[in-house]
């Protein structure tokens, strides 16, 4: 029997499993299995947490997306690993070093009596080319249609009137496939509001829709500046919750502060 910790971070919910404790010989396909509604745990995919043999990281992360393919990043993600450390008692620390397929993320929780309740992430530099995610001459790609982003993983932000009414599925789908990106995509559909924030749903390559996407936030809060629609700062409404981004100049990198809860705990064989 495996124990598992189902968590989300604005409602983009992942099944956790710590494997030092609870090693998993075939996770692609046990990502399908548990992530199945009314038959399995159901999630958007299951992340493992294991110890970092690298000094500059304390943990590893590793995530599957629930059609059995591995992802480079979920920003929704690491905040619920440094939860789950943290509130599992595998360390004390409020900063810690995850160290992921898109490179070591640093996390600073946020505690409230003994409990994290959420965190912020440093991101690291977005980029706007990238030939092997965008196949354009020099892999950027900004035109009406939308803005290519990589959050270390592949993003396309469409703006859009009302994203609350964009066919999310129809077109989402069409564009994760699209000859433009060889990697697939993760597509956006993002509209400005009056007030300055953000409106965004979201179409996950390997997932389909979910409640949210912490890499499309920042994605989208880096398309937005960079069409001159907002500032550097940015809160993304999605379907599951907001998260806040900041773009700093001091470094360039991006900043994402968001909730992590826990939904339950349980056992599956």
């Amino acid at each position: 029997m495996t124990k598992f910790t189902k968590m989300h971070g604005a409602g983009n919910d992942y099944i956790y499993v710590y494997t030092p404790d609870n090693p998993i010989a075939d996770p692609s396909a046990k990502s399908i299995e548990w992530s199945r509604p009314h038959f399995g745990v159901g999630s958007d995919g299951l992340i493992l947490i294991g110890k970092s043999e690298k000094p500059e990281a304390d943990f590893t992360m590793n995530i599957y997306n629930n059609d059995g393919s591995e992802a480079m990043m979920c920003g929704n993600g690491v905040r619920c690993v440094g939860k789950f450390v943290y509130d599992h008692h595998l360390t004390d620390k409020t900063t810690i070093a995850i160290d992921t397929l898109s490179g070591i993320k640093i996390i600073t929780l946020r505690i409230e009596d003994g409990i994290c309740t959420g965190a912020t992430v440093d991101m690291g530099e977005p980029l706007l080319n990238n030939t092997q995610q965008c196949a354009t001459p020099d892999g950027s790609l900004n035109n009406e249609q939308g803005t290519y982003v990589c959050m270390g993983n592949p993003h396309f932000v469409t703006f859009v009137e009302d994203s609350t009414k964009s066919d999310v599925t129809g077109e989402g789908k069409k564009l994760e496939f699209d000859p433009l990106f060889p990697e697939r995509c993760n597509i956006e559909f993002a509209t400005i509001r009056p007030d300055g924030s953000i409106r965004m749903r979201v179409w996950e390559r390997g997932s389909g829709i979910t409640m949210a996407c912490g890499t499309g936030a920042c994605a989208t809060a880096v398309a937005a500046c960079v069409r001159g629609l907002t500032g550097r700062e940015s809160d993304i409404e999605m379907d599951g919750g907001t998260l806040h981004i900041e773009w700093r100049e001091s470094d360039n990198h991006i900043y994402m502060t968001g909730p992590a809860a826990t939904a339950f705990e349980g056992v599956i064989e």
